[in-house]
């Protein structure tokens, strides 16, 4: 298995529907594909428990260079609890949930970095996290990293030692 990644949200305002609905218009924006099949898994007691759509940089009818699956969890998901706020110098008080896992981001890094962009200009508060490093990437990160030549290690370089010229 591969090295994931999870976006950061703050738990009292996450709802699978808003996932939904923002990674179908980050998609869009990003130039990408999606492809949501609408395959709802459920828990033994029937309650609702995950779905994944596949994210694609070209059309289904073009052969795809790149492409991930990303993971939408239920509210009461134990998928989508957090507790690494000092590892990742996070508030503390800030209640947040890891949700819209992505399964393995190697090869597709630049497919992930317009979606991200894409999600966090439309969620500025939330944050990216590459799960095998110590730190997040916010909106602000994303912005600053646009603006420089695409680096197709950008997710594994630390945001705060990247500088502008």
């Amino acid at each position: 298995m591969g090295t994931s990644a999870v976006i950061l949200t703050l738990k009292e305002e996450y709802s699978p529907e808003k996932l939904l609905s923002d990674t179908i218009v980050s998609v869009f924006h990003a130039n990408a594909t999606l492809y949501f099949h609408n395959n709802k898994n459920y828990s033994d007691n029937g309650e609702f428990s995950y779905t994944t759509l596949n994210i694609n940089n070209n059309s289904f009818a073009e052969k795809s260079e790149q492409s991930f699956i990303f993971s939408v969890h239920a509210i009461n998901s134990p998928s989508i609890d957090f507790y690494y706020h000092e590892d990742l110098k996070l508030d503390s008080n800030l209640s947040l949930c890891q949700v819209g896992h992505i399964e393995d981001i190697y090869g597709v890094q630049k497919l992930i970095f317009n979606f991200i962009y894409e999600y966090l200009r439309l969620n500025p508060d939330n944050y990216f996290w590459v799960t095998d490093y110590d730190w997040v990437y916010s909106w602000g990160d994303m912005k600053k990293m646009k603006s420089l030549p695409y680096d197709p290690d950008w997710c594994y370089i630390d945001p705060r030692l990247i500088d502008l010229p």
